[in-house]
């Protein structure tokens, strides 16, 4: 497997990226969600659907530090 890079947006969301085939996001329900492509996971806690970023950061005023 290709690694995998995961970067903390400031103020933002996690972004992860890199070969996903044969990776596993499991939310808290214990759902196996879709992962293809690069993904935005949430880190204010506001987003819509989560565990995915939906941009209620900004709105929120979201700060990382």
């Amino acid at each position: 497997m290709a690694a995998i890079k995961i970067k903390g947006h400031k103020d933002g969301p996690y972004e992860i990226s890199g070969e996903m085939s044969g990776v596993e996001l499991i939310d808290a329900n214990g759902k196996v969600l879709p992962v293809k492509g690069t993904i935005h996971l949430c880190r204010c806690g506001g987003s819509r659907s989560k565990p995915f970023c939906d941009g209620t950061h900004a709105k929120a005023h979201f700060k990382s530090e």
